[in-house]
């Protein structure tokens, strides 16, 4: 389906000649009879005016629901029927933009009812603007007799009065009424005829669309394209979004000929695209039934069923028979191909009852009576262009005659004028003479007043100095002042700054001594135990050993008992290393309760998520002790380096592997450059230890993420073979005494 415009270009035209119709309230000039007479309109007529003239500028600047409502309301207000005839008017175009052709057509009658201005000039105009607004509706709808009928009205109106614009606006309709019948020829001409007013760009590049659609259904489309992308281009310099979509459907109509569909497609949806944002709705509908076209013709029955019935509803609700002709007949095909023969009957009625009520909405007698009317005037216009063409000619060769004598004529004039000329050098130059001497006088009056006036700037300067020495030994001597007080000042912030540093450190010294302190005490009670305790009872249990004769196994029993013994102080001991909290309390409750206390005791804003929970308190205790400890360093690096005031703490445990996300919004460092110290040295010991990875994304004032990923079956394993050593030993001296 190839879319022909259908002056939807030039209805959004910003209505100048209406406007200026509008602006006549004020002052009008009537020549009659050779003789200016003015008319002048009462305060109430020009009051009138300035409501329909502020109309339009809301509705040419884009404002168009405003204008829309302010319509409404002069219509219930104004009695005047000028002013009601433009509201109606505007009403009309308003409509026309949204196809919404019912109401056009009614709002342009209102204004050709109440169209009754005194001036034939002005009254014509309305008139035609009005037949141009009927003339489109009439198209929109599939009436085309309709259409070219008052097209052809439109160009009588428009050429009894010369008003060139409109007579221009309504050929281009004609030409594409012409087109639309299959009369290429006339519509070509008319077209190009078209291309002849420079004066409104919308009218250009209206016909370059049109000549493009023509081209392309003489399956010429290397020239059809370059007439639409002429078009392009101005609608592109003149934003003119209805263009674009009209353009759009053009060349796409010429790829899907071309069986490039994939790109038809495409260029469609995006006219679809403009459209519906700008409430173009017969370009969307016309858009939307092309694509349903190509998947009508790839045999993707469903889609095409679904985009057509989509828009048979809007080509009900807006009035397009021919839109729904379309639609009916494509509705057939579908049902034929699908075997449902039923509703192929009911849409082929569909199809011929609208055809039928298209023909008989078309009154074919009169309009062909106005087609032969226009075309007659059309030979009369070209015959008396060529008498004119005659006459000039004729009158060019009496010219010629006359121009010989004249050049005889101006010869004798030169001659004379010679003389002239030469007692006119001589006055000239007694003239200069005299000029020149005056000149000299005042050449020397001008110079005793420039001595004079450099005397008095010499004196100023000097005075001027005698002042300034002064005040710059004043400026001088601020400056070194001032300079002295930034030093001072300087040194000052230097000092404070170093006493601050000083404190800092004293203050981690202590808290580092206060850590060494406790470790040493944990490692004496340790070694303690250890040395009491557990190297007691293996030292027990050796001397026991060694004495064993193979006869006598009574103190079996007591060795078993040691053995237990050592074992139950190992795991106590083990148990003491590790913080009681967490045997106590869930993991993530006790790093939480520990997190709190931390932003509590600072300035430190901190955000602490678990996912899931469940799965995270019931990992391993190593792992959360190992987890606990990390978090602990990775937060006391943010505290001591990196000036951050919110930090936010992320566990997740995803397929069996906890992942740790520790993000600050410090002053962050540079990786590349970053010499690790002991803190990061123990971070990564502990990760490895684990098994796990660790990934570190910072840069300098943009802050540090540090990412680990440890997996949840990683635990230490040095103590744990400890253990179960002790358990071996155990259940070998069981089974020794069960064999006695």
């Amino acid at each position: 389906m190839s879319l022909t415009i259908d002056f939807m270009v030039l209805y959004f035209k910003r209505l100048h000649l209406l406007l200026f119709l509008i602006l006549s309230f004020g002052l009008q000039a009537q020549i009659e009879n050779k003789k200016k007479s003015f008319v002048y309109k009462n305060p109430t007529e020009v009051k009138e005016g300035k409501k329909i003239a502020d109309l339009y500028a809301l509705y040419n600047k884009g404002d168009e629901k405003k204008a829309y409502l302010k319509a409404h309301s002069i219509l219930k207000t104004s009695h005047n029927n000028r002013t009601t005839a433009c509201a109606d008017l505007l009403l009309a175009y308003y409509f026309n933009k949204k196809a919404v052709i019912d109401s056009s057509i009614y709002y342009t009658n209102q204004a050709l009812k109440f169209n009754t201005v005194v001036n034939d000039s002005l009254k014509n105009r309305l008139y035609s603007l009005g037949y141009n607004l009927l003339a489109m509706n009439y198209k929109k709808r599939g009436l085309l007799g309709e259409s070219k009928k008052w097209h052809l009205k439109g160009i009588e109106v428009s050429q009894k009065y010369n008003e060139k614009n409109l007579f221009y606006t309504h050929t281009h309709g004609l030409a594409l009424v012409y087109s639309q019948l299959g009369d290429n020829k006339n519509a070509l001409k008319l077209f190009k005829q078209c291309l002849e007013y420079k004066e409104d760009p919308e009218i250009i590049y209206g016909s370059y669309i049109n000549i493009g659609d023509i081209y392309a259904a003489q399956k010429e489309f290397d020239l059809s394209n370059q007439y639409l992308n002429k078009a392009n281009i101005l609608c592109q310099q003149q934003n003119n979004n209805n263009c674009k979509a009209i353009v759009a459907i053009s060349l796409a109509s010429n790829l899907e000929e071309q069986n490039k569909k994939a790109e038809a497609l495409k260029l469609y949806n995006e006219a679809i695209k403009i459209a519906d944002a700008n409430e173009y709705n017969q370009i969307a509908l016309i858009a939307r039934l092309n694509t349903g076209k190509i998947y009508l013709e790839s045999k993707k029955y469903d889609t095409a069923k679904l985009i057509y019935s989509s828009g048979l509803e809007n080509a009900l609700k807006l009035g397009l028979l021919n839109e729904q002709t379309v639609i009916y007949n494509a509705l057939k095909e579908i049902a034929i191909a699908q075997d449902d023969y039923k509703n192929a009957y009911h849409f082929s009625n569909k199809y011929y009852k609208i055809k039928d009520s298209i023909t008989h909405l078309q009154n074919q007698k009169e309009i062909n009576e106005l087609d032969v009317k226009y075309k007659t005037s059309q030979k009369e216009k070209e015959i008396e262009a060529l008498q004119f063409e005659n006459a000039t000619k004729k009158l060019t060769l009496e010219n010629q005659f006359e121009a010989i004598k004249n050049m005889r004529l101006q010869e004798e004039i030169t001659n004379k004028e010679n003389e002239n000329t030469i007692l006119f050098f001589q006055n000239s130059s007694e003239k200069k003479l005299n000029e020149i001497s005056l000149l000299k006088k005042d050449q020397q009056l001008k110079a005793l007043e420039i001595n004079q006036q450099k005397k008095t700037r010499l004196f100023t300067i000097i005075a001027f100095l005698i002042l300034l020495i002064p005040i710059t030994g004043l400026l001088f001597q601020y400056y070194k002042r001032l300079k002295a007080q930034r030093l001072l000042n300087s040194k000052q912030a230097e000092i404070s700054s170093q006493k601050i540093n000083g404190i800092l450190k004293d203050q981690e010294l202590k808290l580092i001594k206060a850590s060494i302190s406790g470790q040493d005490k944990e490692r004496e009670r340790i070694s303690q135990e250890l040395h009491d305790s557990i190297g007691g009872n293996l030292a027990a249990i050796k001397l026991q050993l060694n004495h064993l004769a193979s006869s006598n196994f009574s103190n079996i029993e007591n060795i078993n008992l040691q053995l237990d013994d050592t074992y139950q102080q190992v795991r106590s001991l083990s148990h003491t290393l590790m913080p009681k909290k967490f045997s106590q309390n869930k993991f993530c409750e006790v790093l939480e309760s520990y997190l709190n206390n931390i932003s509590a005791a600072s300035d430190l804003k901190i955000s602490f998520l678990t996912y899931p929970k469940k799965g995270i308190n019931e990992m391993s205790e190593v792992i959360q002790i190992e987890v606990f400890k990390i978090i602990q360093e990775l937060l006391t690096n943010t505290i001591k380096h990196a000036k951050a005031t919110q930090i936010e703490i992320q566990l997740n445990l995803i397929d069996n592997d906890l992942n740790v996300l520790f993000e600050d919004n410090g002053i962050g460092f540079n990786t590349g450059n970053y010499k690790q110290g002991i803190g990061f040295i123990n971070l990564e010991t502990r990760i490895k230890k684990l098994n796990g990875s660790l990934l570190i994304d910072s840069k300098l004032k943009r802050g540090t993420i540090i990412n680990i990923e440890i997996p949840s079956f990683a635990e230490t394993t040095k103590s744990k073979k400890n253990i179960l050593k002790g358990i071996d030993l155990k259940d070998q001296l069981d089974e020794l005494k069960s064999k006695l």
